[in-house]
């Protein structure tokens, strides 16, 4: 049964707080964003194509798991959507490659898999493992992976364990579910040490859910859906109501969200509005705070139908955005340093750079970086998902960032077919080229324990 909160916010109640807020509150300004540091790659996986040749494989989203005791088998996990999983070594060789199947239900459809994240130590039939938890689209639910505890020396490291005939999490029937408003980003949150939780957010609109993750019959699934309804159009310095443009009938969607495991703190990419904070569980903690707004944040476009674009009213109108967040606003990670220190780090696909914001206070701005190949990789461009870890992994000795790049190019790719894939980046260089912080510690990330 879904509980919808009853203390949560609604657009209503959430978008008056914006409203009546002046505008130096609502909208807080950010520092010159300069221009942004350059590092490099030069280890990326093979390519995926999006073609029915390529097994319709486009990648989205990844996800770090790491060895306890051997980091040299930890994986990368990510997304291809209707071409389901891979999974990959720490060199970004192919482990693994699964289909997105159909789902055990009896209504199902074959998987579209959009965002992964990792859950770690969940009981599970009498026994502790980790998860990869991910967000089917074509059934709007989550579907569940045990990872094998070898790792990167295991045959299978991934074998699924979803519980038959979940609920829909945010459509009534499947008839409903084929718009495809359907789970599209996604984060796990672990408050403690036996509850588990995943946030995922809804394509075409503004509703975020979390959900709790349950052992059934011996398999995952989960329960207690609860909503929040964030805001889709604002009230601009000049007086003027704004929403982001889009095609009828669809809301300004999130996709990226991260949780802070320390602190409870969300944050979700709205991708055409900007990065939001917010408390969990959801309506809890006072109002959600939009802490850095897309350049192009109040310029009003209009809807062309026969190009399917949206384009300016006005070519010459400025808005009110800010200077760090080019649209969309993408994948988000959290980088722990000890305490409540780190960084939050979010994709600008609209101009192929990343920016960093403190993990901690008002989460200031600290610069952005873009990623240049290096040795044969190319450059990362049009980045959606990304994660990020403190934990030397493999040769990544201070933390590693792997990030979605698409196009993928370079001289052994099809330039005629559609292509992405990942890219491994060093967080020891990342913070070199920022003067960031390095803290390698296990205890710095609550899940490693």
């Amino acid at each position: 049964m879904t509980h919808i909160l009853k203390a949560a916010l609604s657009v209503g109640t959430v978008a008056a707080a914006l409203l009546a807020a002046s505008p130096a509150t609502a909208f807080p300004a950010v520092g010159h964003r300069g221009d942004p540091a350059v590092v490099t790659t030069d280890n990326e996986t093979p390519a995926l194509y999006d073609d029915e040749e390529g097994g319709n494989a486009s990648g989205d989203d990844p996800a770090i798991w790491v060895h306890p005791k051997d980091s040299h088998r930890s994986i990368v996990i990510v997304t291809a959507k209707e071409g389901g999983l891979r999974v990959y070594d720490m060199r970004s060789r192919e482990l693994q490659s699964l289909a997105a199947t159909e789902a055990p239900r009896a209504d199902t459809a074959k998987g579209r898999y959009n965002n992964v994240d990792i859950a770690y130590d969940i009981t599970l039939a009498g026994r502790v493992v980790d998860v990869a938890v991910v967000s089917d689209r074509y059934n709007d639910q989550l579907r569940f992976f045990v990872i094998d505890p070898a790792g990167a020396a295991a045959r299978t490291p991934l074998t699924e364990v979803t519980a038959a005939d979940q609920r829909f999490l945010f459509n009534p029937d499947r008839k409903a579910v084929d718009e495809e408003h359907t789970a599209y980003g996604l984060a796990v949150w672990q408050p403690k040490r036996g509850e588990t939780y995943a946030v995922v957010t809804q394509e075409g609109a503004t509703t975020l859910a979390t959900a709790r993750v349950v052992e059934v019959d011996g398999r995952l699934g989960y329960t207690s859906v609860k909503k929040l309804t964030m805001p889709s159009t604002f009230k601009l310095p000049d007086g003027s109501t704004w929403s982001p443009c889009a095609e009828p009938g669809v809301l300004p969607q999130f996709e990226g969200v991260a949780v802070d495991q320390k602190s409870g703190v969300l944050y979700a990419a709205q991708e055409d509005v900007g990065l939001w904070r917010l408390r969990l569980p959801l309506g809890s903690g006072g109002q959600p705070t939009l802490i850095d707004k897309v350049t192009d944040f109040g310029i009003h476009d209009a809807y062309d139908e026969e190009s399917e674009e949206c384009r300016p009213i006005d070519p010459k109108a400025k808005g009110f955005g800010g200077n760090r967040l080019t649209a969309d606003a993408e994948g988000v990670d959290i980088y722990y340093g000890p305490g409540s220190t780190g960084y939050v780090i979010v994709s600008s696909q609209g101009d192929d750079t990343f920016a960093v914001y403190d993990r901690q206070g008002k989460n200031a701005p600290v610069g952005g970086f873009r990623v240049k190949g290096a040795k044969g990789a190319d450059d990362v461009n049009g980045s959606d998902g990304l994660a990020v870890t403190n934990r030397p992994v493999g040769d990544y000795r201070r933390g590693l960032l792997v990030t979605h790049d698409e196009p993928e190019s370079g001289p052994d790719v099809d330039d005629e077919r559609d292509a992405t894939n990942f890219s491994y980046v060093s967080w020891g260089e990342i913070a070199d080229a920022l003067s960031l912080k390095v803290t390698t510690k296990a205890g710095n990330d609550p899940r490693f324990r």
